[in-house]
């Protein structure tokens, strides 16, 4: 269970481009907080922070554009080619984002909240305080095409993205609940509906 008594805690995760935002912004609009580990990997790395010094540190003032904030293009075409590369960001945002996340759900009011964590699967151990996992789930062709529509990359690009990520298999082993988003995004709203419904039963149950 999480540590705040008063809100129940539900991580939101899918591999890449499998429609985690679009499942948040509709938890969003029923009033639901939610609290981005995309939002908190910015902020954690922000100019001037302890967390961007530690990366120029690690990777040289390549890593860093002419503004002084971190190049995410070039740092991202560099760690999806060293795996060492990788883990050694990961290293220095991942604890940070993890931080960040606690202090918000500590201040949490909300019957309920959602922690959208694109990476859980990979670091479900340091996750065990949440209370629910919920899985945004698509086959892989449909986040090819979609990870390629979006981010306007190349299909090489888009199924390194892919294979570096958790399997399909160990997201699936770790959900308590599942939606699955292979159609058109309308057809998320009922299914977001239901579970709403269902978390406020069980963050009101005694």
């Amino acid at each position: 269970m999480s540590g705040n008594p008063h809100a129940l805690v539900v991580a939101l995760t899918g591999g890449v481009a499998a429609g985690k935002s679009a499942v948040a912004r509709r938890f969003e609009a029923l009033g639901v907080p939610v609290h981005d580990a995309d939002v908190a990997a910015r902020e954690v790395i922000a100019p001037g922070s302890a967390g961007l010094a530690e990366v120029a540190a690690a990777f040289g003032h390549d890593a860093l554009d002419k503004t002084g904030q971190l190049d995410r293009a070039a740092m991202r075409r560099r760690v999806f080619a060293d795996p060492a590369a990788r883990g050694t960001l990961e290293a220095i945002i991942h604890p940070r984002v993890r931080a960040w996340l606690r202090a918000r759900v500590a201040l949490e009011r909300a019957p309920y909240c959602l922690l959208a964590i694109p990476l859980l699967a990979e670091n479900i151990a340091q996750y065990r305080w949440v209370d629910r996992v919920l899985l945004i789930d698509a086959p892989e062709a449909v986040q090819l095409d979609r990870l390629i529509a979006r981010d306007g990359i190349d299909e090489a690009l888009a199924r390194r993205m892919i294979g570096q990520q958790a399997s399909r298999d160990e997201r699936l082993a770790l959900a308590d609940d599942v939606i699955e988003n292979s159609r058109d995004e309308t057809a998320l709203d009922a299914a977001v509906a239901s579970l709403h419904r269902r978390y406020l039963e069980l963050a009101t149950a005694p």
